[in-house]
């Protein structure tokens, strides 16, 4: 029995340590992910730079949800490491017309401290699944 016991526990232990190489293997960029949820719906997210042993701000998506539960709008920030806050970078909004979805790309423009349409961007595609 001691022996059975032994060999699964070396089969286990291989197997799990295969798996950590793996997911080690798979993340070559370093990035690590943290979600909000509230009412199962993503409200925003982080994204951090693993460098050795410490995370850095890297990216944060925020996220607006229409009546329907859609996705109306995705807000992407960058880390400004020097100023040591988020920054406005780019905004994509999502518009839903019955199988029509259109996206919508604006940068962020400091000067005039809004998003600024980026028209050559802009999305407009059928969803074949509605």
């Amino acid at each position: 029995m001691n022996v059975k016991a032994s060999f699964k526990t070396v089969v286990l232990s291989t197997l799990l340590l295969a798996c950590g190489m793996n997911l080690s293997a798979e993340n070559k960029s370093h990035l690590i992910y943290n979600s909000t949820e509230v009412n199962g719906l993503r409200v925003n997210k982080t994204v951090y730079k693993a460098e050795g042993n410490t995370l850095t701000n890297f990216l944060k998506y925020n996220y607006k949800y229409d009546e329907q539960n859609r996705v109306s709008e995705r807000e992407i920030m960058k880390w400004n490491q020097e100023n040591q806050n988020w920054e406005n970078d780019m905004c994509i909004r999502f518009a839903y017309e019955g199988k029509t979805i259109t996206t919508t790309y604006y940068k962020w423009n400091t000067r005039k401290g809004q998003y600024v349409l980026m028209p050559e961007k802009t999305v407009v595609m059928d969803n074949t699944s509605l």
